[in-house]
């Protein structure tokens, strides 16, 4: 790909097409690659940064391409984590949503795993930085509980318990409809076919993904589940609750196949998916640990609006 700007004018024919798909198709980029171009901020339509790569054109006028555009960066500084707990050798965060848990790319700063440190170091200046091990990932857009070793023996502990699937990992989330409980099971694939992640059917194409969805409360326009994660691959919660027809509400990118089947989305300022519960055995110890989190209150607000609302807000 060539490397500077690059500008082309939206036709009648592209308006439906995503950003990532009209690139694609300008300069013959794999679906990763395009997406990963708008998901940099090395994408204006009509002079603003979009970072959606499911963004549709239509009532867009011009795409321009930065390919050596910085990756934008929050206004304001991202908000603080909280520590829930920590020894020699864990520590347990309750992680706002819009920041990511560890770097996206080279020289992202203000991550999780930044503040954490940070937060350790705090009457500690005369000690080096203390080294965190990354144990497991939630995604930018949730919010809630991520642990981090402090020493190589809690980082190989733990990752033999996520690896035997014996971490208690329960998430809460509103998802669009009348959920029903039920264990939900697929082999998942970085990208089936369109630029998505997604599900196949093609035998040993994916990894096994296994969620298990528990009906907290019936909605008028929706449902608040309590999700279990028995594995736990890459938006896993927001693929199964989006194939099964109820996209998680405040979905940005798995909820095409919701609206292209006539689905009014539900609007929300954030993904109402929270990690709510992480519960492990200590891997020094052997002290079983369970750890909670209550909603966040952009959550809260949205919940109790949707707890009003007689027919789904648009």
């Amino acid at each position: 790909m060539q490397s500077g700007r690059q500008e082309w004018v939206v036709t009648p024919e592209d308006a439906n097409a995503t950003v990532a798909a009209f690139l694609r198709s300008r300069l013959g980029l794999a679906w990763r690659e395009a997406k990963r171009l708008v998901e940099t901020g090395k994408v204006k339509l009509d002079g603003v940064t979009v970072t959606d790569p499911g963004r549709r054109l239509s009532a867009v006028r011009e795409v321009v391409l930065q390919a050596d555009a910085a990756r934008p960066r929050p206004a304001e500084p991202a908000p603080g984590i909280s520590i829930v707990y920590a020894d020699r050798h864990v520590v347990v965060i309750d992680k706002p949503v819009g920041i990511s848990t560890v770097p996206f790319e080279a020289g992202e700063t203000g991550t999780a795993i930044d503040l954490t440190r940070k937060a350790l170091r705090q009457g500690h200046r005369a000690s080096p930085p203390p080294v965190l091990h990354v144990v497991h990932r939630i995604d930018r857009a949730t919010s809630g509980l991520v642990a981090f070793a402090l020493s190589k023996l809690a980082e190989r502990g733990l990752a033999l318990q996520l690896r035997l699937h014996s971490v208690e990992r329960s998430y809460l989330c509103v998802a669009h409809g009348q959920v029903r409980a039920g264990r939900i099971e697929s082999d998942l694939v970085r990208d089936r076919g369109d630029g998505l992640r997604g599900s196949t059917r093609r035998p040993g194409q994916g990894r096994t993904a296994v969620t298990h969805v528990e009906v907290v409360e019936g909605l008028p326009a929706a449902t608040l589940c309590r999700v279990r994660l028995e594995t736990g691959k890459t938006h896993q919660i927001r693929i199964h609750l989006a194939e099964s027809g109820h996209p998680v509400v405040g979905e940005a990118v798995y909820i095409r196949d919701y609206t292209a089947r006539g689905g009014a989305p539900i609007a929300s300022p954030r993904l109402l998916l929270h990690a709510a519960t992480l519960g492990f055995e200590h891997p020094v110890t052997g002290d079983t640990v369970r750890l909670t989190s209550p909603l966040p209150e952009d959550f809260e607000a949205v919940l109790e609006r949707l707890r009003g609302a007689g027919s789904p807000p648009t």
